[in-house]
């Protein structure tokens, strides 16, 4: 998909674009993909750290969100391979769609049914099952947005999507806890049966997400994106394999390793520089990500207390984020506000580094939670719109899954010392310290949008 210049609307008809049926369906799946992220990274945190599991443990427990920084390994089979039954009926996307949110919603009650002081292990277990289930979802999701909306509508697409997708984590992130608190009735400590009837009642809200793929419609793609080349089936064949093996080797070969190929040709060496910067850019909010809950907690916060915050000025600031982000990418092109968000990122971590010197205040917490919430409004709308513009339509599920994979896997796997970080260093430290591994991306941006590979290479 080519990166071209933004069409010049007023600022009138760029708001109109939010209205259209497609963006409004975008909308609630990306709630859908947004709800079990928290589940199993900084709202399970918060459960783990409530039932006295070590901040060190609870950063290694993290590495369960790698699976979504794995999913480039599985994507392939996402974007080519049919499921039987489903897929003859609801199509490629949805019925893998639809696989996946059942595999999420069997392991969040799979989570429910356990307690931490008794079984982590097996805990741990389900939240890897919603973390594999919820990946293939993003991956599925990602290329039927792609698939879904011209060019022109996909940075809107996108601001939908990402509004959708950071209501869900208000939702399971200070609802969860906003849950947990009621379900404890008034009483204090360590309450598993609340925390249960928590993640039960986040289960049911992926019905959102089985409903929105029971009544959208399937993409369509050009039969010919799909067909395996002959010649390269032909040029097994002269390797002695018969024609039955031949085929086989020759989808795999297509199917795996022709998205990647496709996109080095296109960008060349320049794909270097776009993957470094893919891999840094999210790093300050990732790593943070895993011990603000357990920062909270040991601030002496309550979970009514961040989640009556988080409710509602997360979910304002959460709006605002996305609906700016969005406007200001169709106004102002894509690098602009990625460096944007990836400065206001970088600096709302500045803030927690800040309230871990303060005594606690409700204040302080709700500016805080507001400049985070806002942050990342903006930044994730420029960020996923980037993501898109470099995919080739023939391979959009792969190709998203690779660059969102390049994304998360770094940021997931230094996370997972966070709580070893926090424990030797410090709060303030190791929040000024995410604040800093900002830093590369501030520089890569300017460097790419003066290259413009993706105006040069696009397909």
């Amino acid at each position: 998909m080519k990166n071209k210049e933004p069409i010049k609307q007023s600022w009138l008809d760029s708001l109109k674009l939010y209205g259209q049926k497609s963006v409004i369906l975008m909308f609630s799946l990306g709630f859908s993909s947004g709800l079990p992220l928290l589940l199993v990274f900084s709202t399970f945190s918060f459960w783990l750290r409530e039932a006295g599991t070590s901040r060190t443990e609870i950063g290694f427990i993290s590495w369960v969100a790698l699976f979504y920084g794995l999913k480039w390994l599985w994507s392939p089979l996402v974007d080519r391979l049919p499921i039987p039954f489903l897929t003859s009926r609801l199509g490629r996307r949805r019925s893998w769609m639809l696989l996946a949110q059942t595999g999420i919603i069997c392991g969040l009650i799979g989570i429910a049914s356990t307690d931490p002081h008794h079984s982590v292990v097996l805990m741990t277990c389900f939240a890897l099952l919603v973390s594999f289930s919820s990946a293939t979802q993003d991956i599925t999701l990602d290329a039927f947005r792609i698939e879904s909306a011209p060019e022109r509508l996909q940075a809107t697409m996108a601001a939908a999507y990402m509004c959708g997708y950071r209501l869900a984590m208000i939702a399971s992130g200070a609802g969860a806890l906003w849950l947990a608190a009621i379900f404890s009735h008034g009483q204090t400590g360590y309450q598993a049966h609340a925390w249960q009837l928590a993640y039960l009642c986040m289960a049911a809200l992926m019905s959102i997400g089985v409903i929105s793929c029971l009544i959208a419609r399937e993409p369509t793609v050009e039969p010919q994106q799909k067909t395996i080349p002959i010649s390269l089936i032909r040029r097994i064949q002269r390797r002695g394999y018969s024609l039955k093996n031949a085929s086989y080797i020759a989808w795999f070969v297509d199917t795996a390793l022709s998205p990647f190929v496709d996109f080095w040709q296109r960008y060349r060496w320049h794909a270097i520089l776009i993957l470094l910067l893919i891999s840094c850019y999210r790093i300050a909010d990732i790593v943070m990500g895993v011990m603000a809950n357990a920062f909270y907690v040991d601030m002496g916060f309550s979970k009514a207390d961040v989640a009556s915050i988080s409710k509602v000025f997360g979910v304002i600031m959460t709006l605002l984020g996305a609906g700016i982000g969005g406007v200001l990418v169709n106004k102002s092109g894509t690098m602009r506000i990625l460096f944007l968000g990836a400065f206001l990122t970088a600096s709302s971590n500045l803030l927690y580094s800040y309230m871990a010197l303060q005594p606690p205040s409700l204040t302080l917490l709700t500016l805080v939670i507001s400049a985070d919430n806002l942050s990342a409004g903006i930044a994730t709308a420029a960020f996923i719109t980037y993501l898109s513009s470099l995919t080739n339509v023939a391979f959009s599920a792969t190709q998203y899954a690779m660059l969102s994979s390049v994304m998360l896997l770094l940021p997931k796997f230094i996370a997972g010392f966070s709580g070893y970080l926090v424990d030797h260093i410090g709060y303030s430290h190791f929040f000024t310290m995410t604040a800093i591994m900002g830093t590369p991306a501030l520089i890569l941006i300017p460097i790419l949008a003066y290259l413009k590979p993706f105006e040069e290479h696009s397909s």
